[in-house]
């Protein structure tokens, strides 16, 4: 880690394809490296410029001008001009090359994003550009940076924890107001907060109780009340199974809401699917059976994210393929969020009793909106007559036709309202993290144990060894007391994207 961050590095911060360009540059070099490409308009060169300025200017390549040098002197020669006795010129003279005008910004450590001297190049978007100004800083010092290497040195330095390098890459991922919401919370710091507020309230009483190992030839001494430590005991394992808790609602605002769209074949399910998503995602037709494996894909409707899964249809079959698709539709309801059960309105309560015992087991708990498909083959009668048959069942009910586009926009609002998340701000704390909740899961099942020692009348140095674990695993999280391993950090950064 140490070697890495004596290293000046340099990456393409931006996609490619776009009017301007940034090429980020961090390291000890970092401001120097720079300059030696860099001739400012006018004033001061770069490494005597004040931090957070703006110069303009031209990179500029210098090189030896072979070509123009060997054609002048052919050309003396065949008219007779130069004398050949004469020793010819070993070094073609130094020509700049203009590769283009710039803006480049100045930070200075500590007071950058990585904490070390930084600069930003902001050219032209041109990919020649970008790879030519890449080639120089290289040329004169840098390395091409690794994934997440910038965050990384950021985290090393001292500029933020771990979680909060976390929600970086959660950050420049966000597909959703929510997602981004939770990442900006995440970033500013409040969940590492919580878990340092927690900690250090464990390490006054582990350090207490440790004492009181010192002094064990005195055994009436306690140095921890074990009322305090209780109380304390019980707070963090509310807060801890709430930050736990947390994640259920997390993962589904950052993976989206699955929904599973079944029901028989030929119900209209691959149409409704790609009605919701306006595009041929699924193959239609009136052949019995067609999908044969589940096929996913993901929306935004009012800031929440829904991820869609049309199944293979339920029937009874002989086909071996048609019948692993089936078999996976009810792997997929079992994971599923919210299911919408397609019905044909044509023959509804046929299809709803060939299938019932072997659907509704597998909707227990589950947001459950049963849609009565072709509904525009129903008379408003009929629509009525239907209603009361399916009134007992106490679920969504909606009449649609996926066909024509009917009733499509209410559906989208039950998604909503079925979805039932919470109403997210900058300063909600939910976890997303799948690392965190197992961290917390462990954490969790330590403060367990540290009650139950405590209702047992355990002795300090067993109740201290559980307080310990608890402590380590918080720590884990935001990596408090350089406890965590390298191994962690590669896995973290590495899917990172190149230039942060």
């Amino acid at each position: 880690m140490k070697m890495i961050n004596q290293d000046t590095i340099c990456a393409i911060a931006t996609a490619q394809g776009g009017a301007i360009g940034i090429i980020r540059v961090s390291g000890p070099k970092a401001i120097e490296i720079t300059s030696r490409i860099f001739i400012p308009a006018k004033g001061k060169p770069l490494t005597e410029r004040e931090p957070y300025t703006l110069t303009f200017g031209k990179i500029c390549a210098k090189k030896r001008e072979i070509n123009n040098t060997l054609s002048r002197k052919a050309s003396e020669i065949s008219q007779g001009k130069s004398d050949t006795s004469q020793k010819e010129e070993s070094i073609a003279p130094l020509v700049e090359e203009v590769i283009d005008e710039v803006l480049i910004s100045l930070f200075r450590a500590p007071h950058s994003y990585t904490g070390e001297d930084s600069t930003e190049i902001m050219c032209h978007g041109s990919s020649y550009i970008l790879q030519q100004v890449m080639q120089l800083l290289i040329y004169n010092g840098c390395r091409a940076a690794l994934p997440g290497e910038y965050t990384q040195r950021a985290f090393l330095n001292g500029k933020m924890d771990l979680s909060q390098a976390e929600a970086v890459a959660d950050l420049i991922a966000s597909s959703s107001a929510a997602t981004h919401r939770l990442a900006m919370s995440q970033m500013r710091g409040g969940f590492s907060k919580e878990l340092s507020g927690l900690r250090n309230q464990l390490l006054h009483f582990t350090s207490l109780m440790e004492l009181e190992l010192d002094f064990s030839d005195h055994e009436e001494l306690e140095f921890a009340n074990r009322d305090e430590l209780s109380s304390l005991a019980t707070h963090i394992e509310q807060v801890i199974a709430r930050l736990a808790h947390s994640f259920n609602v997390g993962n589904a605002i950052k993976n989206g809401i699955p929904v599973a769209i079944i029901g028989e074949t030929n119900a209209g399910k691959s149409t409704l699917l790609n009605v919701l998503l306006n595009e041929e995602k699924a193959i239609v037709s009136d052949i019995h059976g067609t999908t044969r494996d589940v096929i996913e894909d993901t929306i935004n409707l009012q800031g929440i994210t829904f991820r869609f899964i049309d199944t293979a249809g339920i029937r009874q079959t002989t086909d071996t393929i048609e019948s692993l698709g089936i078999e996976r539709t009810f792997q997929k309801m079992d994971q599923a969020h919210v299911i919408l059960w397609m019905i044909d309105s044509t023959e509804a309560q046929r299809r709803f009793e060939e299938l019932k015992a072997e659907v509704l087991p597998h909707c227990e708990g589950k947001k459950v909106i049963i849609l009565f498909n072709k509904s525009d083959l129903l008379l408003a009668t009929q629509k009525e007559e239907l209603s009361a048959i399916f009134t007992d069942m106490k679920v969504e009910k909606l009449f649609i036709s996926a066909k024509k586009r009917e009733n499509i926009t209410i559906l989208e609002k039950k998604l909503v309202q079925a979805a039932a998340l919470p109403e997210i701000n900058q300063n909600d704390i939910i976890i997303t993290n799948v690392r965190h909740f197992e961290a917390l899961t462990r954490a969790l099942d330590s403060i367990h144990r540290v009650q139950e020692g405590l209702q047992l009348g355990l002795s300090g140095d067993l109740v201290s060894e559980d307080l310990r674990q608890c402590i380590y695993e918080l720590s884990e999280i935001v990596a408090e007391g350089g406890i965590t391993s390298e191994e962690t950090l590669q896995n973290i950064f590495q899917n990172f994207c190149i230039g942060k």
